[in-house]
């Protein structure tokens, strides 16, 4: 038996070590979050994966830690887990994205429903269970170590967990406010599996044992933070512009020979565009211009300003517009004015954008509600609470405009259940699907009049193109029927129906990809794709 440290003697490191280890499974969770959302969203569907698989290995560490304890009362044991753990945590920017897509990749070929769910929730096994675990042992074998006799037993297993709650709360606030927005999600892994390393060290070095395993550890460590810091989410793409983090989103910014496009995700979804010579864009932009065409918009609002695409547009074919953007995040309104040139007339307010209407008294000829948090709505900028709001600030002769994203299919689609809700406050509902996208767009209006003005105005416009555009609307767009699935503050499953939705698009595009690799193998993908 390894010889035991003086650090423990008077407890305080022990209490050093439940502090860091709450801290580091709150920063991991965290981290976890942002690793997993570039490929597969920030829903309440991830979090939810991510919470029950953490808690999992937590409660399998708790009750296999206690057990070894019993067994074997040897502190090097639990800070070689440490150890192990810390390795493993600094090993997730290096490996962890590629482990994702290959997982993804594999299921791809192997199931045919809720592809998105079983990936993130593969991959959050595969990821984070160890380290995890690992981590969950710390709590009953500190009990083990730091309970001399049963008269004080009770205050030192309070004293325990009241280190490691103080631990986690900083652990919580820390990469979410501070280590994830200025350095990101690689370098806050490479952070906190840095202080568990060097606990797991202190305690060797302590007791003069393992030092080889405690070099190999930190060279390691260092190899690790050299290669995973250098790493890109979108490791496959070469012309990124730029590519971060902030307090809300994964950010990346491309250029391709006509378009500088944003996107909050890796995976799937573009958030604005800019196309270089200006035009349109063959995107759910122009059909949304729709809108201030039928009301001369003058006063326009757009929940969801992303980089400014459907407020360049406004500029450019109504040019007497006054144009008011809401975005939550302030990172994406500096990304604007980088890199998409949004000029500076243009006033952005950094907000919800159901917080800014409660709070605004002025009225608009034009909303554009186009806010997502990745692949869904936000749940408040969904319900019918919400729609009556925004029906509050239109002009009588006001248009809503509302980009619904993806066109579901089946009965109890995102789809239904956002039209039976707007149409609950809106007497008047047109919707058109973008032919180059999967978009679905949606006009409200208080009078079947106003949106039937739409074809005569197209005829008169002066831009052929976007004349053209706004005929096929006219000639395309049809009256959905209305039903009772109505979405409310209290029931708004946006993400469940969202990510179905997306699910079915997945497998859509994918069929053909199948049936190739069934008759001829991924050699024939390869090819193929």
């Amino acid at each position: 038996m390894e010889k035991i440290s003086p650090l423990l003697a008077n407890k305080n490191f022990l209490y050093a070590t439940e502090f860091f280890s709450g801290m580091s499974i709150m920063a991991v969770e965290l981290g976890a979050a942002r690793l997993l959302a570039p490929y597969f969203s920030s829903s309440q569907i991830v979090w939810t994966i991510i919470i029950g698989t953490i808690m999992i290995a937590l409660a399998l560490g708790n009750v296999w830690g206690g057990r070894r304890a019993d067994l074997d009362a040897n502190p090097a044991k639990l800070y070689r887990r440490l150890i192990i753990a810390a390795l493993w945590i600094g090993a997730i920017p290096v490996l962890g994205k590629y482990l994702i897509l290959a997982l993804a990749g594999v299921l791809i070929v192997a199931i045919d429903t809720n592809l998105l769910i079983w990936a993130a929730f593969l991959s959050c096994m595969a990821i984070f269970v160890l380290p995890l675990f690992l981590l969950g042992t710390v709590t009953p074998s500190l009990v083990k170590y730091a309970t001399d006799n049963l008269e004080h037993n009770g205050r030192i297993v309070g004293n325990l967990n009241a280190f490691n709650t103080v631990g986690s709360i900083i652990g919580t606030f820390l990469p979410t406010f501070v280590t994830i927005p200025a350095a990101g999600t690689a370098v806050t892994f490479f952070i906190f599996s840095g202080v568990l390393l060097l606990i797991g060290i202190i305690y060797f070095v302590s007791v003069g044992a393992r030092k080889i395993f405690c070099a190999a550890a930190v060279m390691i460590f260092i190899l690790c933070g050299v290669v995973g810091s250098a790493n890109s989410f979108a490791f496959w793409e070469k012309n990124l512009l730029y590519e971060g983090e902030s307090i809300y989103n994964y950010l990346q910014v491309k250029e391709t020979p006509d378009k500088i496009i944003f996107s909050t995700n890796v995976l799937f979804g573009v958030q604005s565009l800019k196309v270089k010579g200006g035009g349109l864009t063959g995107m759910y932009y122009d059909y949304a211009l729709a809108a201030p065409l039928l009301t001369d918009g003058k006063k326009i609002l757009i929940l969801g300003m992303g980089t400014g695409t459907f407020a360049e547009q406004c500029r450019k074919y109504f040019p007497s517009a006054q144009i008011t953007g809401v975005e939550i995040d302030e990172k994406i309104t500096a990304l604007a004015k980088k890199y998409f040139a949004l000029p500076e007339e243009v006033a952005v307010a950094t907000y919800d954008g159901r917080a800014f209407l409660q709070a605004d008294e002025n009225f608009y000829d034009v909303i554009l509600v186009d806010a997502f948090q990745d692949i869904s709505p936000p749940f408040q900028m969904s319900s019918t609470e919400f729609f009556s709001l925004v029906k509050n600030h239109l002009a009588p002769d006001g248009v809503m405009v509302v980009n619904m994203n993806m066109r579901a299919s089946g009965a109890g689609n995102i789809n239904e259940y956002l039209t039976d809700t707007i149409g609950k406050n809106f007497p008047a509902v047109k919707t058109v699907d973008a032919r180059s996208a999967t978009n679905r767009i949606l006009f409200a209006a208080a009078d079947e009049k106003i949106l039937d003005s739409l074809r005569p105005r197209a005829e008169n416009l002066s831009d052929e193109n976007l004349s053209r555009l706004m005929i096929h609307i006219a000639d395309t767009w049809t009256t959905p029927a209305r039903g009772e699935k109505i979405l409310t503050d209290d029931r708004a499953p946006v993400e469940l129906l969202s990510m179905r939705a997306l699910d079915n698009l997945i497998q859509q595009n994918l069929q053909r990809y199948k049936e190739i690799y069934r008759r001829e193998g991924l050699d024939g993908v390869l090819k193929n794709f």
